[in-house]
């Protein structure tokens, strides 16, 4: 499922709950694992010396990778490779990605405390809209769990939510978790009609046929845990937030818009609130469009 594995660090305690994600899962899967730290070369005033800062900022990285070189080396990973690029983060990391054709990208995120809390982080919030390979996002201050006993799938039936399904479904099968899916309606989307029992009854019949076909989806691919769950409430990512926290769920999975026009720049805006705050890890899974 995951045989290379792409872990962006820039050295801080941050990064820590994600390193510890990308070796557990380089484990797992028998992955191999490339290390980067990438040297920021854009804002340094021209009256500094800028070799004496770069060999200074590659030392750095170099001690961070080094760092990752020795965790690894406590577990069973066949394949570990660091490395230093020089530039704009994100498209540095996108770059390696597309170099080493990589299927997962693990990242860090900003804590989730203050003002921080409502921040993605540029870097990790641009990768997230650009890369082709699934992205993990892990809060600096998670308290991280794998193997994975819970895995939820939130599902609207669309076709972003179908390629999370698939993945969400290899995740689960490859760490013996329960599946947990979760559909959502919102009732902002239907205002005061969705008081009448007709449009009730309407809804909740929709609701209902995208959780039993997300189910037997799953069912036939051989999870023999799963359990579907139908919400109502006038927030979705805050929904998800509640399931998650009543059911003791350590991973989400959750789809992202297709990469053509303006939407190659969208995450969606239920998956990018839900990135912001969520207390577990985040595997966000892109719907690649058919060509036309």
């Amino acid at each position: 499922m995951f045989d290379r594995i792409l872990l962006p660090t820039d050295g801080s305690e941050a990064v820590q709950p994600a390193i510890e994600q990308a070796l557990a899962l380089a484990e797992t899967y028998d992955a191999s694992l490339y290390v980067l730290h990438v040297v920021e070369t854009a804002g340094i005033p021209a009256r500094v010396a800028k070799d004496e800062l770069f060999d200074a900022l590659e030392s750095e990285g170099r001690e961070a990778i080094e760092n990752i070189h020795k965790q690894a080396s406590r577990a069973d990973i066949p394949h570990v490779e660091g490395s230093i690029a020089n530039g704009t983060p994100y498209r540095a990391i996108l770059k390696r990605a597309d170099e080493h054709d990589v299927d997962l990208i693990v990242m860090g995120t900003h804590g989730r405390t203050g003002v921080e809390r409502q921040l993605l982080g540029s870097t990790t919030e641009r990768v997230m809209r650009r890369a082709d390979a699934p992205v993990l996002t892990v809060q600096a201050d998670e308290a991280t769990t794998h193997p994975y006993r819970n895995v939820l799938v939130p599902t609207d039936g669309s076709d972003c939510a179908t390629d999370a399904l698939e993945l969400g479904i290899d995740v689960a099968g490859a760490n013996g978790a329960s599946l947990h899916l979760l559909t959502v309606v919102d009732r902002g989307d239907f205002g005061i009609n969705l008081r009448s029992d007709e449009r009730t009854t309407e809804v909740n019949a929709a609701a209902t046929d995208v959780v039993d076909d997300a189910t037997a989806v799953a069912e036939r691919a051989g999870i023999e845990s799963v359990s579907g769950t139908i919400e109502t409430g006038t927030s979705i990512h805050q929904a998800i937030r509640s399931y998650v926290e009543e059911n003791d769920v350590d991973l989400v999975v959750l789809g992202t818009h297709g990469r053509t026009g303006v939407d190659r720049y969208m995450l969606g805006s239920v998956t990018e609130k839900f990135v912001r705050t969520s207390p577990v890890p985040v595997l966000t899974a892109r719907k690649t469009p058919t060509e036309s």
